[in-house]
């Protein structure tokens, strides 16, 4: 049977936009309900939304456009250097800016780290809702809404306070697909390659799946060599846009080779391979062996590029990394880590839904027939791509889970059709449960974690605590002391920032390897080599969070480092408690003159 859904829509209609505000709206309203707690006590889900803002501030307090260091980290040795883009500090920025001169700085701020992250999930909502309204039909892109909603992955990358450029990264690959969709080749692949090069600008972390996606536009060739303008137009769209992306919000003074962003080199392999792509497609009609010869020539010389100008490029981003950050601090961050490296509740919501949807994939190709076929294939090999990847980096499963929503919206559609016309009602009840499992993969573990409590109170296995350090109580404490450099674990230096005028040693920041040697060294080793090294830099005082992981971490790897001694209060003579009252808030030290 046929679900050929006519494809000659206009781009939006009010039919399916309704539908989409709709979603969004309820959506968002349950996601500031549960997320109040975090918002009122201006908790940011993770350090780098809180660099993020920060970032922002320098922006609109002056600093130039063209530079993203972060100068009050590791000040002593001129700042870090950060690999993130202007692009996602210019919605924060310009929706700052448009509200202070009505309702304050601070007002303005908060509706800003609520807001954009919510408009980025609309923009989403509505990318994926066109896919299937426009392939699968009404009812369809609503429950691809549903699935959205319901994805775990994607949810924690787009709820309020979240401004770091995770949601960009899922706006991109849906946006990417939409643009597969075009019904002109050479329109349609200039469109995806520019928003590649958007997203490549965004986070480099992007790169296997435009790999994937360029791959996909030359399969179409293969297919048919009346669709060569797929992967001409997508190669000569990611090189322009890349040179151009590079141009608006890099500048030319900073030329050098990096691994973490786009950089020269990996311009000058896109515009290698849009030459290539555009001289075969001159030389057509070719036979298959020298198609298949020119798509192994550009990926080679791609390579090659790579190989000799960035060698250091190849073996990953973070392979330069300090070998003591790398054990204390990248082996910490969970959602860098792969899938094995998770705990199951976490591992099923990254793995079942896709899985799900790669079915889903197979089913709707086999239901479909001429060009619909090969958009399906192509959309499962894409999923597949962004599949393969979260395995091994976790956070990218919310890229897969955005992406499993369309096929998983006609799969719930079916789902619900098959329920309707069982009989008896343990079958009908059999596939609403296959189906709750599929968008919600965890459940079981969740029910089971609810009724743990109740068993636990009856005998003497007390609960987990939340943390007392709430930095913010300490700012004003903090901010009477003169300005100075503070020794702090990697993971609240952001947070001392933001509510002070304070620099730190370093964030937990891969381009601040210096500082977070500096940092971790002192912790693990005696205080006399602490307070030696620390001299040297002229760090004016110490601040930790005793009830926090990280101090932890340090004190099971060296019982008797500098450290363990602060843990337990006994600091060295050399420092002066300014706020050590054993309370578990944020401890504060002088370090003596």
């Amino acid at each position: 049977m046929s679900i050929f859904v006519e494809r000659r829509r206009p781009a939006f209609t009010p039919d399916l936009l309704l539908r989409v505000v709709l979603a969004w709206a309820m959506i968002s309203a349950l996601l500031l309900v549960t997320n109040l707690a975090a918002i009122l006590a201006y908790r940011f889900p993770d350090p780098d939304d809180t660099l993020r803002l920060i970032q922002v501030r320098d922006l609109i307090a002056g600093q130039s456009w063209f530079d993203v260091t972060q100068y009050r980290i590791d000040a002593a040795n001129g700042g870090v250097a950060m690999h993130w883009s202007r692009l996602v500090d210019l919605p924060i920025a310009a929706l700052i800016l448009l509200l202070k001169g009505m309702v304050g700085p601070d007002a303005a701020e908060m509706t800003a780290l609520i807001a954009i992250p919510l408009l980025t999930f609309g923009v989403a909502l509505l990318l994926a809702g066109r896919i299937a309204w426009r392939l699968l039909g009404d009812e369809a892109a609503g429950f691809a809404c549903l699935a959205m909603a319901l994805s775990v992955p994607v949810i924690e990358q787009l709820r309020p306070m979240r401004i770091d450029h995770h949601g960009w990264q899922i706006v991109c690959a849906l946006a990417v697909m939409n643009a597969l969709m075009a019904r002109r080749p050479i329109f349609g692949g200039w469109i995806a390659g520019l928003v590649m090069a958007i997203w490549l600008a965004i986070s480099i972390e992007g790169l296997p799946l435009v790999a994937a996606i360029c791959g996909i536009t030359a399969i179409r060739w293969l297919r048919d060599r009346h669709e060569s303008a797929w992967f001409v137009g997508t190669m000569q769209g990611l090189a322009a846009g890349s040179l151009g992306v590079f141009a608006l919000t890099r500048g030319f003074g900073d030329l050098a080779q990096h691994c973490d962003a786009i950089s020269p080199v990996h311009i000058g392999t896109f515009v290698i391979g849009a030459f290539a792509a555009t001289g075969m497609a001159r030389l057509e009609p070719l036979p298959r062996f020298a198609q298949l010869a020119g798509f192994g020539l550009i990926a080679g010389l791609g390579f090659v590029t790579l190989q000799s100008f960035a060698p250091a490029c190849t073996t990953g981003a973070f392979s330069q990394l300090d070998p003591l950050a790398h054990a204390f601090w990248y082996t910490g961050v969970g959602e860098g880590l792969s899938v094995w490296d998770q705990t199951l509740d976490v591992a099923l919501q990254v793995v079942i839904p896709p899985m799900v949807a790669l079915v889903a994939c197979v089913k709707l190709a086999g239901r479909s027939g001429g060009w619909l076929r090969g958009w399906w294939h192509d959309y499962a090999l894409v999923l597949l791509a962004a599949f393969a990847v979260s395995l091994f980096v976790v956070r990218a499963g919310a890229v897969a889970g955005a992406l499993s929503a369309v096929p998983l919206g006609w799969q719930v559609r079916e789902w619900l059709r098959s329920a309707r016309n069982r009989r008896r009602p343990a079958k009908r009840a059999l596939v609403m449960a296959g189906m709750a499992l599929a968008l919600l993969p965890a459940m079981p573990l969740t029910l089971l974690t609810l009724a743990r409590p109740a068993q636990a109170s009856i005998g003497s296995v007390a609960g987990p605590r939340v943390s007392a350090c709430r930095i913010g109580d300490s700012a004003d404490l903090l901010n009477a002391l003169p300005p100075g450099e503070i020794l702090a674990p990697l993971d609240i230096g952001p947070q001392l920032l933001l509510e002070t005028h304070h620099s730190v040693v370093a964030t937990g920041h891969h381009r601040g390897g210096a500082g977070m040697h500096t940092a971790i060294a002192a912790f693990l080793g005696n205080p006399e080599a602490a307070r030696t090294a620390l001299a040297k830099r002229g760090t004016r005082y110490i601040a930790l969070c005793p009830d926090l992981a990280e101090p932890a971490r340090y004190l099971a790897a060296a019982p008797e480092g500098f450290m363990a001694d602060l843990l337990d209060h006994r600091a060295p003579a050399w420092l002066d408690p300014v706020s050590v009252d054993g309370s578990g808030r944020l401890e504060i030290y002088r370090i003596r003159d």
